[in-house]
Parts: structure tokens; C-alpha cells; sequence
């Protein structure tokens, strides 16, 4: 799924625990009995990160994150693979090199390279139709359908909105991937095609059916046997549905209420693996780094993808406008350029350019990054959904080896952290200031009532049980709650699982018998996943 760009207000810090020696910090060789001690190169990192592990201990302390992993590959090997803090707060279990967490948009990259792989067997063009492999595929505007290409699946410039669609499979619903993709044909396009950027998940739904429909394997089975068995990423799970009880994988952490930690239950996306469904660790994605920053090529030389087909994945598909930095204390991140490849963010610092993506996750962000010119990798993953704290962790890493001065990136992202909660802090006195607090509701409850249906989402229910409102998503069981008056014929609901941060306002239109004829919603703070696209929602009663 995509990054939740949450901000999430940093309560009391955990008991902090580093999990293993830095191999910085070792005297001698790694002993052979070392659980990596085959693959961690015996050579020191830069100068700057010889206080790494007590850096990485104040990126956690400052975020509230219970557990990071992080691996640093340079000129094909590793040279740091480490966990700190735990896997579950409230438990002892440490995160290790060998904890898998949910990698999320992360697995773009893997399904990009799946349907190269499948071009150069021949068995699909990158620029032929979608429509000559899935005929019955369609998007809301005849032209887009048929002018729609593979490579446009992976690109982000199909014309639609931000996040569209993205409620078909997030949080979980019963659609199959199939019905997913049929429902595209009502999901409205917000621009013309290939305009504009505006990052999707549901196109790598439509590339997971490609994938199936020519390789004829499950998508699971082709990532598993032509990807992750040849890398050797023999712990990697496609997706939560092969974990098991005592597998050492970590849980995830929301801040509830945007403010207390507490842990979230794992979650399946088995109705859109292509966007985000795999589970590794930074053992595991090291491995996928090497491969990637060595062209393709396998440890063995044998080559997974060719080196032509990373030349395309790698290339700017579609630009991106460059926004300046929330804060003056960011302003290094500050690209000159920025776009989108095939599953990949592209972008520079400091004169590099950079190929990166993160993921996000209920519970769990990371961050990829590679440099190729300098053979470099950094992977760092995370079970609390703090952007800043990966940020963080990888900017010290990239300074330290271009050879610059050590940042304060914990402050420079705490100051951007500060800023995007006082501006959630502002909206919410906005609406405060707008409300007529001494409205009601123009009919009695049960006015409001009834099943509506969304073209592309379908039915939601709101009844009426014990005295007030309640709504329900019917295809997304975690979709449930309760909706309080806000004024006139506006209601806020509040979902029971708290741990969404997805509150939102839901409006009522009534026609001129005092019937209600739509409704729309909109996310209540600035701060909820955008994923919830709840304003792309067109409800009307079912009659």
C-alpha cells in the first residue's frame, strides 16, 4: 500500500535495547558460528557512523518506534545488518537482522521486475494494451481503456486521483482481486491521462493480473520460485498469509487516537499483492539491493533481468513537481529533479541521484534507497508508522558516505513533525470556528438511515441502535462506527477501531421533499492515511 504519511505525536518512550555489537565495534573478524558472519563484510563504515547504533537509539527514542532494522550494502557486500529495540512492545523478543516486517510499497519493485522479466521471455509487451492480455479490463473513460498500457500500470499517470480505489482493498475487504479491478471501470479519473502524477495502488492489481494470465502461475508462486528463491531470499513471505506462531516477525504499532502506542493485528492485502503484500526482512532485502545494484545480476552472475530491462525501471516515466520542504531544516532533501520509474522513485542528493521507494503499512513504514553510481544501499524498516524516523536513520547513512558533515536529521525531521501536527492542530480549530454548534439535525435520526451504494466502492449501511447512528462498509469489516451530530445534516463518524486515525465527516444533500438524495464524506484531519479516500465516495440511496 502506500506510505501512511501519518505524523504521529511522540508520547513516552520504551525501554530502549540495541540487540547486537555494531560490527564497527567488534575486535577482529566475525566468528564463523555468527549467524551473518558469511555475508557482513569484515570492513569498517565511514567515520561518521562509528555512533550508529546510539543514533539509530535516538531516532527511536525521539519517534516512539519500538523496533528498526537496518542493512547498508557498499560495492556488493554487506557491510551492516543490524536490529534494535523490540519486535512487540510490552515483550522481550529484540528485533534482529532476521525480523520480518511488512515491506509494503516496497513490493512494487518486485512486480515491476516480475513483468520485465515476463517481456524479455516474450510473453508480454511493456507497450502493448492492458486490454490484449485482460480483455475485459476497463477504466471509466474509453480512451484510457484502450490506450492504456502495461508499462502506464506501473507508473502513476493513468489520470487517476491520489489513492483512488483504494477503499476496493484497504483497510481489508472480501473482493477478490478480479472484482477489484473490474470496479476500476467506475473509479472518476481526476485528470487527463498521462497529465499529471498522482501516486496509485489499484493498477498493481491489474498488474498482479497480468502476471497470473501470462505466466500462468499465482502471482504468490511466480515472486516465490522466479524472484525470491534465485536472490536467496529464502525468509521472505509473499504476503502475511504464510506467517506463522513463533516466526520471528514483528508486529506493528499505530499511535491510537494519534497519540497512545499501542499494537496493531497483522494484516492480509491478499486482494492486491502486486502493490504491497510481501513480508522480509533487511537480511533478506540487502540481497534484493546487491541484485539491483549490480544490474540484475545474481551473486552466481547468472542474471535475473537484464541489464536493458533496469534501464527501464529505472527511467523517469513520469515527473513530479518538486515541493519545497515543510521545514527550513530540510532543505538538503530538496531534489532537482524528481519522477517516477517503473515501481521506483526517482531523485538526486547532493549530486547522486538516488532510485528509492518507501511502503507503508498499518503499523509499519520502511524505506529503500539505492545509489547506484556509488554501489550503495540502504534499507531500513520499522514497526510504528513514522516517516520521519526511516528518514532520519537513512539521511545520516547517505551523509556519511558522500563524505559530509554529520546533520541533525532527528531534529530537522522532529521540526517537521511539530509543524505537520500544529497544522492538523489549525484545521481542526477551523472546522471548530465554522461550526454552528447550536444546528440540528433537519430530520429525525432514522431520516438518515438506509443502504447506499457507490459505483465503484458499493453498499454502506448506516442503521439506527440505541439511539444513534450507525454506519458499516459492507465488503470492509473494520469500516464500522458510530456517527455523532456535527451540525445541520453533517455527521462526523467515528470508526471503533481507533487505530485507523480515519475519522470522517459525512454529509447529507436532500432534495426538496426532505429526502435525502447523496452523500459525500471527508477525512476529518489532515494527518489520516491517504489511502482512506472517502472523498471519492458519490452515495445515493438504494431504492
Amino acid at each position: 500500500m502506500s506510505l501512511r504519511m501519518l505524523s504521529p505525536r511522540v508520547a513516552g518512550c520504551c525501554a530502549l535495547l540495541i540487540l547486537a555489537t555494531p560490527l564497527w565495534a567488534q575486535d577482529g573478524a566475525v566468528p564463523a558460528t555468527h549467524p551473518v558472519a558469511a555475508i557482513v563484510a569484515a570492513s569498517p563504515l565511514p567515520a561518521q557512523l562509528q555512533d550508529f547504533g546510539a543514533y539509530v537509539d535516538s531516532v527511536r527514542k525521539q519517534f516512539d518506534v519500538p523496533g528498526i532494522a537496518v542493512a547498508i550494502v557498499k560495492d556488493g557486500q554487506v557491510v551492516f545488518e543490524q536490529g534494535f529495540g523490540v519486535r512487540e512492545l510490552g515483550k522481550p523478543e529484540p528485533v534482529d537482522a532476521r525480523t520480518k516486517f511488512a515491506i509494503a510499497s516496497n513490493t512494487k519493485a518486485f512486480t515491476a521486475a516480475a513483468l520485465q522479466m515476463l517481456a524479455e521471455e516474450g510473453k508480454l509487451d511493456m507497450d502493448a494494451r492492458v486490454t490484449d492480455y485482460l480483455p475485459w479490463f476497463q477504466m471509466s473513460d474509453p480512451y484510457v481503456t484502450h490506450e492504456m498500457r502495461v508499462r502506464d500500470l506501473l507508473a502513476h499517470r493513468s489520470g487517476l486521483g491520489l489513492g483512488a480505489g483504494d477503499l476496493l482493498y484497504w483497510p481489508p475487504t472480501s473482493y477478490s482481486t478480479k472484482e477489484v479491478v473490474q470496479r476500476l471501470r467506475n473509479v472518476p479519473l481526476a485528470t487527463s491521462f498521462r497529465s499529471a502524477y498522482a501516486y496509485d495502488n489499484i493498477l498493481f492489481a491489474v498488474a498482479t493480473l497480468v502476471i497470473e494470465q501470462v505466466s500462468g502461475q499465482s502471482y504468490a508462486d511466480f515472486i516465490r520460485t522466479r524472484i525470491l528463491q534465485p536472490v536467496g531470499m529464502d525468509e521472505t513471505l509473499v504476503d502475511m498469509t504464510y506467517l506463522k506462531p513463533g516466526m520471528n516477525a514483528a508486529t506493528g504499532h499505530a499511535k491510537f487516537n494519534f497519540s497512545e502506542l499501542k499494537p496493531v493485528p497483522p494484516m492480509a492485502w491478499s486482494n492486491n499483492p502486486g502493490a504491497g503484500g510481501i513480508y522480509a526482512s533487511v537480511h533478506d532485502m540487502a540481497k534484493w539491493m546487491n541484485v539491483q545494484l549490480a544490474g540484475g545480476r545474481l551473486p552466481s552472475g547468472k542474471a535475473l533481468f537484464s541489464e536493458s530491462s533496469q534501464k527501464q525501471m529505472w527511467s523517469m516515466l513520469t515527473p513530479m513537481k518538486i515541493a519545497e520542504p515543510s521545514v527550513p531544516e530540510l532543505s538538503d532533501t530538496r531534489p532537482n529533479f524528481a519522477g517516477y520509474g517503473e515501481g521506483w522513485f526517482l531523485s538526486d542528493y547532493h549530486g547522486q541521484r538516488l532510485v528509492w521507494h518507501t511502503g507503508g503499512w498499518p503499523g509499519m513504514v520502511s524505506r529503500v534507497t539505492l545509489v547506484p553510481d556509488l554501489k550503495l544501499g540502504v534499507v531500513v524498516l520499522t514497526n510504528q508508522e513514522s516517516g520521519a524516523a526511516f528518514n532520519a536513520v537513512t539521511y545520516r547513512v547517505l551523509d556519511a558516505f558522500l563524505g559530509r558533515d554529520k546533520k541533525d536529521w532527528v531534529a530537522a525531521y522532529a521540526a517537521s513533525v511539530k509543524k505537520n501536527e500544529g497544522n492538523a492542530d489549525d484545521s481542526w480549530k477551523r472546522h471548530e470556528a465554522a461550526r454552528d454548534k447550536a444546528a440540528k439535525p433537519s430530520l429525525p435520526l432514522a431520516g438518515y438511515t438506509g443502504s447506499f451504494r457507490d459505483p465503484w466502492y458499493g453498499d454502506i449501511v448506516v442503521s439506527q441502535q440505541g439511539g444513534k447512528l450507525r454506519m458499516s462498509f459492507s465488503k470492509t469489516a473494520q469500516l464500522v462506527g458510530t456517527m455523532e451530530p456535527w451540525q445541520h445534516d453533517s455527521f462526523i463518524v467515528h470508526w471503533d477501531d481507533r487505530s485507523l486515525n480515519a475519522d470522517a465527516f459525512v454529509t447529507y444533500s436532500l432534495d426538496a421533499d426532505g429526502k435525502v438524495r447523496e452523500v459525500r464524506m471527508q477525512p476529518v484531519s489532515p494527518l489520516t492515511d491517504f489511502s482512506f479516500d472517502f472523498q471519492d465516495l458519490r452515495l445515493t440511496p438504494v431504492k
